[in-house]
């Protein structure tokens, strides 16, 4: 039996691009190997949006040539699609970007038959339809990744996404409503939204709205809807009131913030003030008490001085987020930002994302905390060795001692007896 490997850098995006290109292979009678062993083809779906990311792509490709210099390597996702041709200097025999995954293993056996090499990369991806690919397995048993939006108009200056992804695409309802009784009926019980700029879903759809496909997920089965990352601007009141009457939603809500500086934020072209950032917040709170509120932070971005970092260090806490990813301002080639005077040296950029750092796990041990002493449903993800692990539906890692009779899948109620910044402990409650 022939095996293929597969390496995911980036986001949940990626993650359900390469699900999709690996039912190919294994409806094709392909066996799935880890990374690490010796395969017959490897498929890297790379990411571009750091350099960190453009390195580990590489890094990637290179493991897998170590490990069997005869196996076909595929290269896909937004490195490829960046740099299209100049990745066949690798060997790759095939090459594809931001379209065409749903044709992956035919692509790969025609290169293969003709012993040539493919660049598959869409030239005007600006252009392309939705592409409906169709995923119904998970490596994880319980939660499920659904991507429902594609691609991305709003060009922050340090983003290099929009040119690798393309425009906003949209997956119709009825995609979504069947994509979602197919997870219920393999035994999924979370179900993930997620786009690379999710706030965009429905806007090339007539009358259709990001609420609508929340909706359109409900089913029997899914027990959990949860949502990827957002912009403030799409938390209207009638945004939140209206998922606030989802009982499957998930009260946890990824906001991008990115700044806590309203000067860095014009600078970033992020369409939004610190101000319109904290009602959104404070909107959520109101219909959704206690809800947890993660974001993104960009700490060192061209041009920031200590008044606007200590605003950040400021506003952050003043949200107080349950969770908070911080990374150094990457520059990418052929961004704006790349070229803005007044870059932030890097070892100052990364003293300022480590005060973040810091702070991050000052506000998740805070909001853990307030969980002490109530009860928390949790969705069992794993057991070991009589302690099962999972989240609550605040997106929170919990994990109870003598688990009993448990099974992974299974929602239980835990009373929070222990927290830290990592998450909270608990028993089963009466």
């Amino acid at each position: 039996m022939r095996t293929v490997a597969f390496h995911t850098l980036g986001c949940k995006v990626n993650q359900y691009d390469s699900e999709a290109m690996l039912e190919q292979f294994l409806q094709n009678g392909w066996q799935q190997v880890a990374f690490t062993e010796k395969a017959d083809v490897y498929v890297v779906n790379t990411c571009t949006v750091t350099g960190t990311g453009d390195k580990k792509s590489m890094q990637a490709v290179r493991r897998a040539q170590r490990l069997n210099p005869d196996a076909e390597i595929v290269i896909a996702g937004c490195l490829a699609q960046r740099d299209g041709e100049k990745l066949l200097e690798t060997g790759a025999r095939l090459v594809i970007g931001a379209g065409r995954r749903k044709d992956v293993f035919a692509l790969l056996q025609e290169a293969v038959s003709e012993n040539k090499q493919i660049c598959a990369v869409e030239k005007d991806i600006l252009r392309i339809p939705f592409e409906r690919l169709d995923v119904s397995r998970f490596a994880e048993h319980t939660r499920a990744v659904m991507k429902i939006q594609e691609g991305c108009d709003r060009y922050c200056t340090y983003c290099i996404i929009p040119y690798v992804r393309g425009g906003i695409r949209s997956r119709p309802l009825e995609d979504i409503r069947a994509e979602a009784q197919r997870f219920a009926a393999a035994g999924y019980r979370e179900l993930v939204l997620t786009g690379i700029h999710l706030t965009s879903y429905g806007r090339d759809l007539q009358g259709t709205d990001l609420g609508d496909a929340v909706e359109a997920c409900r089913c029997e089965g899914i027990e959990r809807i949860r949502l990827g990352s957002l912009e403030p601007v799409v938390v209207t009141e009638a945004f939140a009131k209206r998922m606030a009457a989802v009982p499957e939603l998930c009260p946890q809500f990824h906001l991008a913030l990115q700044s806590g500086s309203d000067s860095v934020l014009s600078r970033m072209r992020r369409r939004y003030t610190t101000e319109e950032f904290a009602r959104s917040a404070a909107l959520l709170r109101a219909y959704l008490p206690g809800c947890a509120i993660t974001t993104d932070v960009i700490a060192g971005f061209p041009g920031e001085t200590e008044q606007e970092h200590a605003q950040t260090l400021k506003f952050v806490r003043e949200i107080g987020f349950s969770r908070m990813h911080v990374f150094p301002y990457s520059q990418r080639a052929g961004t704006a930002a790349a070229k803005m005077p007044n870059q932030v040296p890097r070892a100052l950029r990364e003293a300022r994302a480590r005060e973040l750092i810091a702070v991050g796990y000052e506000l998740a041990k805070a909001y853990h905390e307030s969980m002490l002493s109530t009860e928390r449903e949790m969705l069992v993800e794993e057991i070991s060795d009589g302690c099962a692990g999972g989240y609550t539906r605040e997106y929170v890692s919990c994990h109870v001692e003598n688990a009993g009779a448990l099974s992974v899948g299974s929602r239980v109620f835990v009373r929070v007896t222990g927290a830290d910044a990592d998450g909270v402990t608990g028993v089963m409650a009466d």
